[in-house]
């Protein structure tokens, strides 16, 4: 009898009306397994750890760094974590980063809360289980799974604010489904073959997307007060010509990362070489995301400047995980 454990963090899967009408994060891990129907019939053995009762909007790196610990101390099969889909896109993404055991890390949750009808946490919580039970989830990573899809961590975006189905892969589409109570991986994404430190910095980073006739000052202002920075640029890394010397200072001073704020496809590195254009802003020291979204270069950048990694040290992971070669992380000539 495989062995799964559920660790619950609170969100949308997890709560009930509160005293001012709204809705609360109030049921344990306990509660939420035990409204799941058909889970004892599937012969695999469930244990709860009720380990925060947060919002997906609540929960920070000292939380997912916690949750590593614990669930590399359970010995189960799988590992389950239920929490709010505010952040599961990033949440799945650092704890991807973090999870260097083969045992399957599936991530689920909830877009309608347990008063609604058609309350899709019991649902979702029954895929996620059987899809940590199965030894072909071993060595995949993070896994995210709802709507009976399965999404690798790396790839996997919240695209709606309220419908059900709204997690979705762009670049690449659901690795897996969960049919007739059965997983079935379709594909087995590459992993990252990062290996990161335990964070123990405390350091500050943020994404600041370029807009429509951008003087850079709030680049200048946020790089101020930030360790590292990703810029979310226009298509495939172009920014106003304007900002380009606020975003050179930058680079000079920390890391700079240079993504897409279109959220599917890559930043480009040889292609347009105007001021302001990817060419040029990686000869200027930025450093290039690969076709990570802003927000997940963000998850990445963090976790290595935690890390003490330092400029270098991050090209390099970055151009790891778009499976380039480290020397290509170097600026372009």
């Amino acid at each position: 009898m495989p062995t799964v454990a559920v660790f619950s963090l609170g969100g949308t899967i997890a709560m009930t009306t509160g005293t001012d009408g709204g809705v609360v994060p109030a049921l344990g891990a306990a509660d939420l397994v035990a409204a799941v129907p058909g889970l004892a019939e599937t012969g695999i053995s469930v244990e709860v750890t009720d380990f925060r009762r947060l919002p997906g909007a609540g929960l920070g790196f000292a939380d997912l760094a916690a949750l590593v610990a614990a669930a590399a101390e359970t010995g189960s099969d799988g590992i389950v974590v239920t929490q709010g889909t505010d952040t599961i896109e990033e949440t799945a993404y650092a704890l991807d980063l973090l999870w260097t055991h083969d045992t399957p890390l599936v991530v689920t949750g909830a877009m309608r809360n347990p008063t609604l009808a058609g309350a899709d946490g019991p649902a979702n919580l029954l895929a996620a289980v059987r899809v940590a039970a199965v030894p072909e989830a071993r060595g995949m990573g993070c896994l995210v799974v709802l709507g009976d899809e399965i999404h690798a961590a790396r790839w996997v975006r919240k695209t709606h604010t309220t419908s059900p189905a709204a997690f979705r892969s762009p670049d690449i589409g659901p690795v897996g489904l969960v049919a007739e109570g059965r997983p079935r991986l379709l594909t087995r994404p590459i992993r990252h073959g990062l290996r990161i430190d335990e964070p123990t910095a405390t350091v500050r980073t943020g994404v600041v997307p370029v807009v429509l006739g951008d003087d850079g000052e709030l680049l200048r202002q946020a790089g101020a007060v930030l360790d590292g920075l990703v810029v979310a640029a226009f298509g495939v890394g172009h920014v106003p010509v304007s900002t380009v010397d606020v975003l050179t200072d930058l680079a000079h001073a920390k890391p700079v990362v240079l993504a897409s704020r279109i959220g599917a496809g890559p930043v480009l590195a040889h292609t347009y070489g105007y001021p302001g254009a990817e060419a040029d802003l990686l000869r200027r020291g930025l450093i290039g995301a690969g076709a990570l979204d802003p927000y997940k270069a963000r998850i990445l950048l963090h976790l290595l400047l935690a890390a003490g990694q330092d400029r270098d040290g991050v090209a390099g992971a970055f151009a790891t995980v778009d499976g380039r070669a480290p020397e290509d992380a170097r600026p372009p000539s």
